[in-house]
């Protein structure tokens, strides 16, 4: 039996080799794999071999790009240092791990399963990818309000800012307009994109292109000037001066 070991980690593949050395004596293992393109060279050249190791991120990239290029039935059980919300997606798909650091235990159990033939060989290593891939933020992109007895979608795009005033929040166009929302600004601005919209204080949640002008102010403090505003004293947060420079930066 050959057991290939892909591993960038020199130490973690050594532990990982004495452990198994106890469930496969006189087995031959394969270490020194510690790439991409180290292991797309190796299976090129030598016949499949019977099970792999394989932890996912790598020194040049991320393990699936290996399988991608050189297909393979070969059993794979994955080490990995990915949270349990990947793990789960992993658990979903039929594919084995061990999370690093790995425990004995565990290897025990994703050697039996090996051994009575129950992991699966056929891997869907896109659809892995997807679940591992970084979740791209979902942002409102239409508020609906309601004036007298009708009700409107508004864009986003249209949105100048919102701002609360007797614990009643508005939301103003940039044609000056304004509408009542049930919803608070901190229940806003979770649903809002931060790049565009900015939490300036307690009472204002702006736009970018709402800003008209900015003001130094007494102790490193800010004032803004918002686009079809009368409010003159909107001052930003001091804790939140920073953030709104580096916000203004892009």
């Amino acid at each position: 039996m050959i057991i290939v070991i892909i591993e960038d980690e020199r130490p973690a593949a050594n532990r990982l080799i004495r452990l198994l050395e106890q469930y496969f004596v006189g087995e031959k293992f394969i270490q020194g794999l510690d790439s991409v393109k180290k292991s797309i060279q190796w299976f090129s050249e030598n016949p499949a071999p019977d099970l792999i190791f394989c932890d996912i991120q790598l020194a040049d990239g991320i393990s699936f790009e290996i399988f991608e290029q050189v297909k393979l039935s070969t059993p794979i059980i994955f080490t990995t240092a990915y949270d349990q919300y990947a793990i789960k997606a992993f658990k979903v798909n039929a594919i084995d791990y061990l999370l690093k650091p790995i425990d004995p235990d565990e290897l025990a159990r994703s050697i039996s399963k090996f051994k009575a033939n129950q992991l699966k060989p056929n891997l869907d290593f896109e659809a892995i990818k997807a679940m591992l891939a970084p979740k791209v933020a979902s942002f409102k992109t239409r508020f609906l309000v309601k004036y007298g007895e009708k009700i409107q979608s508004i864009a986003v795009e249209e949105i100048a800012f919102f701002y609360s005033e007797s614990r009643v929040t508005f939301l103003q166009t940039n044609e000056g307009k304004q509408y009542v929302l049930d919803q608070t600004l901190e229940q806003l601005e979770s649903q809002i994109d931060p790049a565009t919209f900015f939490r300036l204080n307690r009472k204002y949640l702006c736009s970018f292109p709402s800003i008209s002008e900015i003001f130094t102010y007494s102790n490193s403090r800010l004032k803004v000037k918002l686009v079809n505003c009368s409010d003159e004293d909107i001052l930003v947060s001091r804790e939140k001066t920073a953030d709104f420079k580096t916000w203004l930066d892009g």
